[in-house]
């Protein structure tokens, strides 16, 4: 962390803030600020952090935002993504040597693999400096943020949680929120997809405790690598030698039998009873909504150790754009050759983060037969953390460049029939709230790989068309078209909502020949010329099953939050905003400096 810190200040990539900020709110409003502004600001080291509440103060600094941008991205990576994607390839597609030239080649290309694989360490390492065991350990004398007004507590946001199966013969890294319960137990936000859940129902049907060793700081691809998506039973630490050329080094944890990298800040070792559950939550996520109170798997801390000047390292969730914009877009890169192995006709893939990811992926591919693209679509819903995509749209190698929305959008709209449209079930992201149930929901596939014979509808303007819209929907209240150009506009109507939103798009059948594609929003903080957080509102709130309808050319979507209207029966989360009063207040002392204009644009 200390060699972070000073590569990023030599780089002019960091901000240091001195002044004396809470835990609670008042740093992490100010972090998720940063990452709003142009390139995603700066990343930012708060050297001086207090609890108000208990009125304990920090040594340790907090260090938050250091993969907010390409740039930070790769200077913590110590290359370009690229070239990381091209190794992965060349390694994928490595053949038996036809000669002695290539035997010679093949020979460095294998000797430099052989410090992928991380490295045992006999002793402690600097993350063992101090110790603190028994009636030593206290989770609240470390700076953990409370990110949230309606988070359950405080959280862990990047902690790198490394767990193994119960035989010993597989290992795992990965990042899940931690919710500190007292000062030695943790909430373990494992969703039942995670590999290490899957070990912990191993050490259930053992009946036994399973041990846990979470790690916070040390190298940041450290952290990266526990949000990379490896197959089953892969260690991650694989790529950090892959990357950086040297074995990760690792040493044994105090109290329990795994082993960390030898050079992180903190280790926060436990065992999790697996008898044991307990309610974690609300947290508000990545999604931009908080997602909901549930029982999970409980930590007691068996030791916390340290090094002798540790940086605690945090992350901010919400609504977009965030860090994981960045984090999400090496990670793209590098692993698209992987991706590949699967679905060997992909020529270019690209997930908008104001989609949250998971939400929307638009994918380019060579269409070979027809059909294809419907194959595709399975394809991707049963690979890997793919399989958790509630919305593909696909597209031809003539595609325009994914990243260019405005030329890719009026390249799918005016190749789009109701009949592009392919809807499925599957499985979903625990945190996804839209469905009917959990876990399980709407798949909606957009195929535009092959052009349709589309008819433009009779266009007229806004006002007009709205006074249309309210004589047959007294419940509108605004409406904008955007798209206006394409044979397939999209028209959002803002409403106040009295009826199940299917019941509108019918009585608007009626203007069929002046809509063709419908989006149904809630008045109430929705923003219908705002077409980024529209994107993010719509596709977190569908469920394809339930919210698509189709009449002759005309689409319907409805976006609103849903109810007992909707025969919705589970309870609908808050939006996750700022608390005025804390932006308030950091304004009043000169530190909140994120223009009104960017704080209205992303709905703060």
């Amino acid at each position: 962390m200390k060699k972070t810190i000073e590569l990023l200040k030599k780089n002019d990539e960091l901000k240091i803030i001195d002044a004396e900020l809470d835990i609670y709110l008042e740093i992490p409003h100010l972090a998720y600020a940063e990452v709003k502004k142009k390139d995603g600001g700066k990343a930012l080291l708060f050297t001086n952090p207090v609890d108000k509440g208990s009125g304990r103060k920090f040594d340790e600094p907090v260090f938050m935002n250091i993969f907010g941008s390409y740039r930070r991205c790769e200077l913590l990576f110590g290359r370009t993504i690229e070239s990381v994607a091209d190794e992965i390839t060349k390694l994928l597609h490595m053949k038996p040597p036809a000669g002695f030239r290539d035997k010679m080649s093949m020979a460095g290309d294998l000797f430099s693999l052989k410090n992928i694989f991380p490295k045992k360490l006999k002793g402690e390492g600097a993350c063992q400096k101090i110790k603190y065991l028994d009636e030593d350990i206290n989770l609240n004398n470390i700076p953990v943020l409370t990110t949230w007004e309606q988070d359950g507590g405080a959280f862990i946001t990047m902690g790198q949680v490394y767990t193994q199966s119960f035989d010993g013969e597989m290992v795992n890294l990965g990042m899940y929120r931690l919710q500190v319960y007292d000062k030695n137990h943790l909430g373990m936000h494992w969703q039942i997809h995670k590999d290490s859940s899957h070990f912990f129902d191993q050490y259930q049907k053992a009946g036994k405790k399973m041990p846990v060793s979470i790690a916070i700081g040390g190298n940041p691809l450290y952290t990266w690598c526990a949000t990379a998506p490896l197959p089953y039973g892969v260690n991650e630490l694989l790529m950090y030698g892959l990357i950086t050329k040297k074995p990760a080094r690792l040493v044994k944890s105090l109290t329990t039998p795994l082993y960390i990298p030898e050079d992180v800040d903190y280790v926060i070792e436990g065992w999790v009873d697996t008898d044991d559950m307990k309610i974690e939550g609300p947290f508000g996520d990545h999604t931009g909504y908080y997602t909901l109170e549930e029982p999970y798997p409980v930590m007691e801390v068996s030791a916390i150790t340290t090094k002798k000047d540790p940086v605690y390292l945090a992350t901010v969730v919400g609504k977009p754009p965030l860090e994981d914009k960045y984090m999400g877009w090496a990670t793209g890169k590098i692993f698209f050759p992987l991706l590949k192995t699967t679905a060997p006709d992909l020529v270019d893939y690209h997930m908008p983060e104001n989609a949250g990811f998971h939400n929307l992926i638009l994918a380019k591919m060579n269409t070979l037969y027809k059909g294809h693209a419907k194959q595709f679509m399975h394809a991707f819903w049963g690979a890997g953390q793919m399989s958790f995509v509630k919305h593909a749209i696909f597209l031809d190698d003539n595609a325009p460049k994914l990243e260019n929305y405005q030329t890719v959008a009026t390249y799918i709209l005016d190749r789009f029939t109701p009949k592009s449209l392919f809807i499925s079930e599957g499985i979903l992201d625990a945190l996804d709230h839209s469905s009917p149930e959990t876990l399980v929901g709407g798949k909606l596939g957009i195929d535009v790989t092959a052009a349709h014979k589309v008819e433009a509808p009779q266009l007229i303007g806004d006002e007009e068309l709205l006074d249309k819209v309210k004589d047959l929907v007294p419940d509108a209240v605004g409406l904008h078209q955007f798209m206006r150009r394409t044979k397939n506009p999209i028209t959002v109507i803002s409403v106040r909502k009295k009826k199940n939103a299917k019941d509108y798009f019918d009585a608007l059948v009626d203007l069929s020949s002046n809509l063709r594609i419908v989006v149904f929003v809630d008045e109430d903080k929705n923003d219908i010329f705002n077409s980024y957080m529209l994107i993010w509102r719509v596709t977190n709130n569908i469920d394809a099953l339930r919210d698509i309808y189709i009449s002759g050319l005309m689409v319907g979507v409805d976006g609103t939050n849903k109810n007992s209207l909707d025969g919705y029966t589970r309870e609908w989360p808050d939006d996750v905003d700022c608390t005025p009063k804390v932006v308030e207040s950091l304004k009043r002392k000169g530190i909140w400096d994120l223009d009104d204009k960017l704080y209205n644009e992303f709905q703060l």
